[in-house]
């Protein structure tokens, strides 16, 4: 059974960093693009940033971009999310999810099969 088990949230101020990681098993890692997406109270689940299969490209939606960085280590089968400059409005829970379109993964939550089970993310002001 996949398994993507996200880590690394917790409390930070504004302007402050955190690094998310995201760890999968029983997943053929490299045959799938990887994304983060996030969920705030009230709102519907958003794209934050994702990665190709070979980390060659990467996307991020524009409230994140200059900010969050992506990356992946498929040796250790790991997808992080370096976090910085945080704002209040980056509260959420974070998901990191698996995509099969490894080459062109877009930001639409139903490309992704595979879910972790999100861990939060508060910034205080």
């Amino acid at each position: 059974q996949v398994q993507l088990v996200e880590s690394g949230g917790g409390l930070a101020q504004a302007g402050g960093s955190l690094r998310l990681s995201c760890a999968a098993s029983e997943l053929s890692f490299s045959s799938y693009a990887m994304g983060w997406f996030r969920q705030a109270p009230g709102k519907e689940r958003e794209f934050v940033s994702a990665i190709t299969w070979n980390g060659g490209n990467t996307y991020y939606a524009d409230s994140v971009k200059g900010r969050f960085t992506i990356s992946r280590d498929n040796a250790k089968e790991t997808v992080d999310l370096q976090m910085n400059s945080l704002k209040p409005e980056d509260t959420a829970v974070y998901y990191c999810a698996a995509n099969t379109n490894r080459r062109y993964p877009s930001g639409s939550p139903y490309e992704y099969p595979h879910w972790g089970q999100g861990t939060q993310v508060t910034v205080s002001s």
